[in-house]
């Protein structure tokens, strides 16, 4: 686990990816910035439950399934990809879990599946975790594979 202090909050790296993995990474985050970007398509958004939160379409399956699994979810996104709206995107597709029993099956079944292109971080001061796509171009499937991830989980406890 790789230690990253952040606006003074500690975040572990849960996940191992290769430094020419992060070097590609931050290639395509220079080519993000410069890319002209265009809203093709508006973001969507669904009701996730009777408390009227509303979340992004894309993960709206993979939310709904960790709700079933009992895994607590404080933030998420979908994040931008070419077709999503790049104003109100987070760049890069998240889940924030917070830490318990369930969620470390989930997460070690999450990296089993993704590997590389998943980006584990653990905050100790919050007791959470951060699940994210590792590129960008990786944020539908992010999505999928959450849900797909989830529904294992809940099929295979």
């Amino acid at each position: 686990m790789t230690t990253v202090n952040t606006d003074n909050q500690e975040e572990l790296v849960c996940t191992q990816q290769t430094r020419e993995q992060w070097k590609r990474r931050e290639r395509e985050l220079i080519a993000w910035v410069d890319r002209d970007k265009q809203v093709r398509i508006p973001k969507q958004t669904l009701p996730l439950g009777q408390l009227d939160i509303i979340v992004d379409a894309e993960l709206h399956g993979a939310l709904t399934l960790l709700k079933q699994l009992h895994i607590q979810t404080e933030f998420s996104c979908a994040g931008v990809s070419i077709l999503d709206d790049p104003e109100n995107h987070s760049l890069y597709a998240y889940i924030t879990l917070l830490a318990s029993e369930q969620t470390d099956r989930f997460i070690q079944l999450a990296v089993q599946q993704m590997k590389h292109r998943l980006l584990v971080t653990y905050e100790p001061a919050r007791c959470r975790y951060d699940l994210s796509s590792f590129y960008i171009g990786h944020n539908r499937s992010f999505c999928l594979l959450m849900e797909h991830c989830a529904q294992r989980l809940l099929h295979n406890p």
